[in-house]
């Protein structure tokens, strides 16, 4: 298993936002360096179909630079230079082969990237270190079908029936809502979604329940990230990796970065 159930992980969200510019070789080199291992990612396409690691859909605030990311082909991004001469992005392919230790994380943005992504995981023989993520249920059905047995997250319908599933009263249909949840490995969540909240110690539960671990994103505070440890989280997706495993570690609780 990527993420298994009761081995808390930290997780280095778009590879350390905090520490390093996000999503660059300098941020995964770093984390690289510090120990970790698990790294959190967002991939776009560009205009010519090529799969790049980029949060956003547009350069600005990241690169300093007008344009989409879809907007150019990937050869014309490539010259394309950002803050301090960095690379505008990153090709998902180049990353695999940089760093081969790294287990990554890969948030799909937008429908047009999944097949580039999914090549991109097949081709670099990387399907055993990486899980898929999105949002989309529907974009994760096709990348869990381009890639079989690479693990996944689950996307915000399945998370929805883990959280009516928490709040069940009848045992059989708690079990219901979970026998009906897409085969992937975690859930990868928020405290809570616009106003409700969604990581509670039954959500842990039912989600481990259904054999599915629980990471929470995106927590910079120890405090509140030792609390969701004590309630079963599995993992914890920060900005602040360093500061993070290091705050976790004085307090004796027994989380891993690799």
């Amino acid at each position: 298993m990527l993420y298994p159930i009761g081995a808390p992980i930290v997780v280095a969200h778009r590879g350390g936002a905090g520490e390093c510019p996000e999503n660059t070789a300098e941020a995964f080199l770093t984390m690289g360096e510090r120990g970790f291992r698990y790294l959190e990612t967002d991939a776009r396409a560009t205009l010519d179909g090529v799969a790049v690691l980029s949060h956003d859909a547009t350069l600005d605030r990241t690169v300093g630079v007008g344009g989409k990311v879809r907007g150019y082909t990937w050869r014309e991004l490539a010259r394309v230079r950002g803050r301090e001469g960095r690379p505008a992005a990153m090709r998902v392919d180049e990353a695999f082969e940089k760093y081969p230790d790294a287990v990554f994380n890969i948030d799909a943005k937008s429908d047009d990237v999944a097949a580039p992504l999914a090549r991109a995981i097949r081709e670099a023989g990387a399907q055993s270190r990486v899980c898929v993520a999105s949002f989309s249920e529907r974009r994760l059905r096709r990348l869990r079908g381009e890639l079989p047995g690479t693990a996944s997250s689950l996307g915000i319908g399945a998370i929805a029936r883990i959280v009516a599933a928490s709040r069940a009263r009848k045992g059989a249909v708690r079990r219901r809502l979970l026998k009906g949840l897409p085969e992937a490995q975690v859930a990868q969540v928020p405290l809570s979604f616009r106003g409700v909240p969604v990581l509670t110690e039954r959500f842990v539960a039912s989600a481990h329940e259904a054999g599915i671990a629980v990471h929470a994103w995106t927590i910079d505070d120890v405090d509140v990230a030792a609390r969701l440890l004590d309630m079963g989280v599995d993992g914890i997706i920060t900005d602040v990796p360093t500061a993070m495993y290091e705050g976790l570690r004085e307090r004796g609780l027994p989380v891993s970065r690799s």
